[in-house]
């Protein structure tokens, strides 16, 4: 039954890891915008000043591009996070 709840050590490198994982891949993403269009990013894509091709193609490119920046972070964090808490068990001796 204990192993049903989720481990709180987990969520809070999750979580953590999820917010670098955002602020970094804004960035990164942003950066590849720039260089892509010539043009800095939408700061409103719903103004009337950015075309609709334009606030539809940020939107994708940044949904898209969060998305699987969160998948790849998570799992790779996740896995190592299984694997030393595989090998904690394995040093720490069961009272």
């Amino acid at each position: 039954m204990a192993d049903d709840k989720p481990d709180v050590a987990w969520r809070v490198v999750g979580g953590l890891v999820g917010l670098a994982t955002a602020w970094a891949a804004r960035k990164l993403l942003g950066f590849a915008w720039v260089k892509a269009t010539g043009k800095e990013p939408p700061i409103d894509p719903d103004s009337p000043e950015v075309s609709m091709g334009e606030a539809i193609g940020y939107a994708v490119v940044m949904g898209v591009g969060m998305s699987v920046a969160q998948i790849v972070v998570n799992r790779t964090a996740k896995k190592r996070y299984d694997s030393w808490r595989a090998l904690k068990q394995q040093v720490t001796p069961k009272s």
